[in-house]
C-alpha cells in the first residue's frame, strides 16, 4: 500500500473544475490556507520546507530577504555588496539578474540541513522516496530533467521584476513546451516509485504548472490549456494506483493573471486524506496521520511481474522522452 503524495506548484483552487479536471480533484478537494512572504505573497522557497516539516518559515529558518534567498551559496557574494553598497529594490534585481544569468537553482537547500538544524521531516523513519521537492536535495551532485529544463531555459524564463507576473519569455509556446516536459518527467518518476512498491511513501513534485503561470497572464488560453494537460498527466498515475494505493496532491499556492496567490489547495482519492488539512502547515500532519494509521510497508513486486503487468509503459515513455 503506497501513499503517494504529488506537489503541484500553483495548482490554483479557483482554476479547477469538477468537470473539466476531474484528476486534479479526485474524490475530495478543498482551498486550503497559504503564507505570504516578506514580498506580500507565497513563496515557493518557502513553502515547501513547510508543507514537509508542518512548521511556518520563520520556525524551520528558510525564509526568502526582499524576494531573493540571500543565504543561498552562490549569492552570499551579492548578499554582501548588496547589504552594504544597495538600497532594497535594488537588491532584488541584482538577485533577479543572478538567478536569471547562472545555473544556480535558488530551491536546492541540502536535506541535511533539517537534521542539522534540529528539525524533522514527514520523510523521517520512513520508507520514502522524495522526488524533487524543493529546498529538500537528497543528492546535491544529481539532477533529474527538470533541474536541467529549468538551469537552461535561459531568455525563454527571464526574470523581470517590471514585467507582470515578473518574468517575461522570447518565445512562450515553446517555453509551454519545456514546462510540460517537466511536470511529465516528475509525475512519470513518481509513477514508476508507486510501481516499484519500494516505499511507502512517495512524495514528488513539478513546477511546470507554475511556470506556465508567470507567462501566461496575456494568455490566458495557455494556462486554461496546461490545467487541461496536467490533468490528463495526473490521470496516468491515478491509473496505476492498485485498490489500496492512495493519492494526495498539494499546491503551495494558487497563480492568477501572472501573480501568486493567497490560496492553495489539497485533493485526495479519499476524503480522510484531506478532512483535517486547513492550511499547508496542517499537510505535514496528515499525511504523518495515513501513514501511522494505515498499513504502508512496502512490498517490492518482482520486476518480471511488475512488466507484464504494465510497467513498461512509463519505460517507454521515458524513453520515448529521451531520458533513458
Amino acid at each position: 500500500m503506497v501513499l503517494v503524495v504529488l506537489g503541484i506548484d500553483a495548482l490554483d483552487p479557483e482554476l479547477v473544475d469538477e468537470d473539466r479536471h476531474p484528476h486534479l480533484t479526485l474524490s475530495a478537494h478543498h482551498a486550503i490556507e497559504t503564507i505570504d512572504s516578506v514580498e506580500g505573497e507565497p513563496s515557493t522557497h518557502e513553502l515547501w520546507p513547510t508543507i514537509i516539516t508542518g512548521l511556518t518559515p520563520a520556525e524551520h529558518g528558510l525564509e526568502l530577504d526582499d524576494g531573493v534567498s540571500w543565504d543561498n551559496p552562490l549569492l552570499n557574494l551579492g548578499s554582501t555588496v548588496a547589504d552594504y553598497l544597495l538600497p532594497g529594490g535594488l537588491q532584488t534585481r541584482l538577485g533577479a539578474w543572478l538567478l536569471t544569468n547562472t545555473s544556480e537553482d535558488a530551491f536546492r537547500e541540502r536535506a541535511s540541513y533539517y537534521a542539522d538544524n534540529g528539525l524533522t521531516t514527514v520523510f523521517d523513519g520512513r520508507e520514502a522516496k522524495p522526488i524533487g521537492v524543493p529546498n529538500y536535495v537528497v543528492d546535491p551532485d544529481s539532477e533529474d530533467r527538470e533541474h536541467n529544463l529549468r538551469r537552461n531555459l535561459g531568455d525563454l524564463f527571464e526574470r523581470d521584476p517590471d514585467a507582470t507576473g515578473g518574468h517575461t519569455s522570447s518565445d512562450p509556446a515553446a517555453f509551454y513546451e519545456e514546462c510540460l516536459e517537466m511536470s511529465m518527467v516528475r509525475i512519470a518518476r513518481a509513477r514508476r516509485g508507486l510501481r516499484g512498491k519500494r516505499h511507502e511513501l512517495v512524495f514528488a513534485y513539478t513546477s511546470g504548472l507554475d511556470l506556465v503561470g508567470h507567462i501566461a497572464h496575456s494568455q490566458p488560453a495557455m494556462q486554461e490549456r496546461a490545467y487541461e494537460e496536467l490533468d490528463e498527466f495526473v490521470g496516468e498515475l491515478l491509473a496505476d494506483l492498485d485498490e489500496d494505493d492512495e493519492l494526495l496532491l498539494v499546491s503551495d499556492h494558487g497563480l492568477q493573471e501572472g501573480v501568486h496567490t493567497h490560496e492553495a489547495m489539497v485533493a485526495a482519492t479519499d476524503e480522510r486524506l484531506v478532512a483535517d488539512i486547513e492550511s499547508v502547515t496542517d499537510v505535514r500532519a496528515a499525511i504523518d496521520a495515513e501513514l501511522d494509521a494505515h498499513d504502508h510497508s512496502p512490498s517490492p513486486r518482482d520486476d518480471t511481474a511488475d512488466v507484464a503487468a504494465g510497467g513498461e509503459r512509463v519505460q517507454e515513455q521515458l524513453e520515448d522522452l529521451g531520458y533513458m
